[in-house]
């Protein structure tokens, strides 16, 4: 990939990033888990890391900082969902993506809400309470999990249209026919 394409799918997907964790969306239903894959499937590395976590520390800049401890449970569950897109680099295909879409939604479920559990209040630190902080985030799972696999799915085979051609020639039959 040409230096200057990069920057240009950088800016796009900080943009896209942007500008659907600003504006108004169902609780969780963000492109982030992947943008993150994304980058570590197609970016080089430096810039695949630093994208995601940039675009979280911009928007959390205007969305507000929460508990450090779930904050930094976010942010690593990014992390993570990167170093699983860079397993991608060499076997992308729709049943790849699609697992690790799934694998990213999951373990930001699993962490992001022990996180929750174990730092904050909101819960008392028993067994019950655990179980029910669980049971009260199925709701956010169900949309981070439509979400990462929506977004996935969308900007990989989007990518892919356009990088073989078959987007503008569907556009050029299109006309001519």
């Amino acid at each position: 990939m040409k230096k200057n394409q990069i920057i240009i799918l950088c800016v796009f997907l900080a943009a896209l990033g942007i500008y659907l964790r600003l504006t108004p969306h169902p609780a969780n239903f963000a492109p982030m888990g992947a943008i993150a894959l994304f980058a570590g499937g197609y970016l080089p590395r430096k810039w695949a890391i630093i994208l995601p976590l940039g675009i979280m520390f911009i928007t959390d800049l205007f969305l507000g900082w929460y508990e450090p401890v779930v904050m930094l449970s976010v942010y690593a569950c990014l992390a993570v969902s990167f170093l699983a897109g860079t397993l991608l680099k060499k076997q992308k295909n729709a049943f790849n993506v699609f697992g690790l879409a799934v694998f990213s939604a999951v373990l930001f479920f699993l962490v992001t809400n022990f996180a929750v559990w174990a730092a904050s209040s909101w819960y008392p630190h028993t067994l019950n309470g655990f179980l029910l902080n669980y049971y009260l985030a199925l709701p956010f799972f169900r949309n981070t999990l439509f979400s990462d696999i929506f977004y996935s799915v969308s900007l990989f085979g989007a990518y892919e249209l356009v990088k073989y051609g078959v987007w503008q020639w569907n556009l050029k039959k299109a006309f001519l026919v």
